[in-house]
């Protein structure tokens, strides 16, 4: 039995073929049938690229009808699909070709004069994807026979790479399996309840996890029609809801949904699910939000490595604060230190098992060893505890890491940037409370010479080497940064002095 994922989306969308799949904001609407066409169209001309299965293609595309299709390709001849934040600058995106060395990199055509040298020096065949399903890729398809063909996979075949920031300053590429996928949008499926009957106002980014799996896998996998808007904007947010059942979201979409004086409890009636992720939802904005529509937002984490893991229920009590029970399938554990299970109300680090846990880092053995034990349990670093009925609460993190409006941000990237930095004798970066996107990026730096280095200075230095999402929203100079009788810099203490400081810009 053909284990390609695509497979398995292939036949649950069989007979739907005349339904509306994706209703574009630019007014272009594509039917299940067309969809599947267009796949099988670009599944030909990759093939003709003489990319083979287990080989990569890199992605660094607007959001369009035709990068979903692109998406799909790849999963029907088997070639590993590798989704960038389209935020990625030139010198980021060399590092991400230079690592995973695919066959084509296919880019905006806004920025091809930029990326074409990256691409060449990587050895990758640049083509051109826009999101107007612009470009040299949709000229090159036009035409073509579709071929029909899904290549044959097995459970443990590589079907995406995501890359995922690391703690040490190097990205690494989380390998998703054909398994991955597909386990977890089938429970994803079973326990939020998706039928055909639902409208899925899709306005998420499709390179993260949330957008492209959870979001997209949901409606594919149950012939949902997708609202597909090109990226969040209040107003057409609240402009679709009417005639949508389930909104998904990172915690941005929702305060900014609650400071819209359009945003009301009619807008909301078709509805019948409100999911948040990607980040801690404040109980605040779960309690206004119940207050202003009726509805109780269902909070659930996941992570890069292994697709989601918990969620509160669609049937039950959703609790603020609390990221619910483990899916079907899934096996959670919280430890401490010594790997000894803590008592039910006791914090620890949670680990997890499943068929939806990652099979490794892309050519990085030892990392892999580092973070899946050898029960097959990985290790997410997050701080969580279980009360007796078995929810979790997560109660901490990575200490260092920031999320800022739901992208994982790792400090050391920043602060080895601008430690480069002539007359900069050292920084530290922190994440401080932020009213929209949650937390915000500040640099703390301390300089040979104050004058002679000013924060729009530091700022430009940033703006070609870091993605616009990891840049800090305020640069503070400082004498000394606090160390405690071991020299380590106490972000701690950082963290608390300046916790005001992104409150009154």
């Amino acid at each position: 039995m053909n284990k390609n994922f695509f497979a398995l989306i292939e036949s649950r969308t069989a007979g739907h073929g005349d339904k509306i799949c994706l209703n574009c904001d630019n007014g272009l609407q594509i039917s299940y049938a067309q969809l599947l066409e267009l796949t099988a169209t670009i599944s030909r001309y990759i093939r003709m690229q003489g990319v083979e299965p287990g080989e990569r293609l890199v992605v660094q595309v607007p959001k369009s009808s035709f990068a979903v299709a692109l998406y799909l390709a790849c999963l029907r001849c088997g070639v590993i699909y590798i989704p960038l934040n389209t935020s990625y600058t030139p010198a980021e995106v060399s590092y991400f070709l230079g690592d995973a060395t695919p066959k084509i990199f296919v880019c905006d055509p806004a920025n091809v004069d930029s990326l074409t040298e990256v691409a060449k020096e990587h050895g990758a065949d640049i083509i051109t994807l826009g999101g107007n399903d612009d470009g040299s890729l949709p000229d090159s398809v036009a035409g073509l026979t579709a071929d029909n063909e899904i290549t044959q996979m097995s459970d443990d075949d590589i079907a995406v790479i995501l890359y995922t920031s690391g703690t040490t300053g190097r990205s690494k590429g989380a390998m998703l399996t054909h398994k991955n996928l597909g386990s977890n949008a089938l429970h994803l499926i079973d326990i939020w309840g998706f039928t055909e009957q639902d409208i899925l106002l899709h306005a998420l980014p499709i390179y993260h996890v949330h957008g492209l799996f959870v979001a997209l896998h949901c409606a594919l996998l149950s012939t949902a029609t997708m609202h597909f808007l090109s990226g969040f904007d209040a107003d057409k947010v609240i402009k679709y809801l009417p005639e949508s059942t389930v909104l998904m979201g990172v915690p941005t979409f929702y305060t900014r949904l609650l400071k819209h004086p359009g945003f009301t409890q009619e807008v909301c009636q078709s509805v019948r699910l409100f999911v948040s992720g990607s980040a801690p939802l404040l109980a605040d904005t779960f309690k206004d939000f119940e207050q202003r529509t009726g509805h109780r937002i269902l909070e659930r984490y996941g992570m890069t490595e292994t697709g989601m893991l918990v969620s509160n229920p669609l049937d039950g009590e959703r609790v603020a604060g609390t990221v619910g029970f483990p899916l079907p399938e899934v096996e959670t554990r919280i430890v401490d230190d010594q790997r000894n299970e803590v008592a039910a109300g006791e914090v620890g680090i949670l680990e997890v098992r499943g068929p939806n846990v990652f099979s490794g880092y892309w050519q990085m053995p030892e990392k892999t060893a580092e973070e899946i034990r050898e029960d097959g349990f990985f290790i997410t670093g997050d701080q969580a505890s279980r009360d007796e009925n078995g929810r979790i609460t997560l109660v901490g993190r990575n200490k260092d890491m920031i999320i800022s409006g739901g992208l994982n941000i790792y400090p050391i990237e920043i602060e080895v940037c601008i430690n480069e930095m002539a007359d900069v004798t050292e920084s530290a970066v922190i994440g401080v409370p932020h009213e929209d996107f949650g937390e915000g990026v500040v640099a703390v730096v301390v300089a040979d010479q104050q004058e002679d280095i000013t924060e729009e200075g530091i700022m430009e230095g940033l703006s070609d080497k870091l993605a616009r999402f990891k840049q800090p929203k305020k640069i503070v100079f400082v004498d000394s940064l606090p160390r405690n009788t071991m020299g380590k810099v106490q972000k701690n203490v950082l963290r608390e002095q300046y916790k005001e400081l992104l409150k009154v810009l």
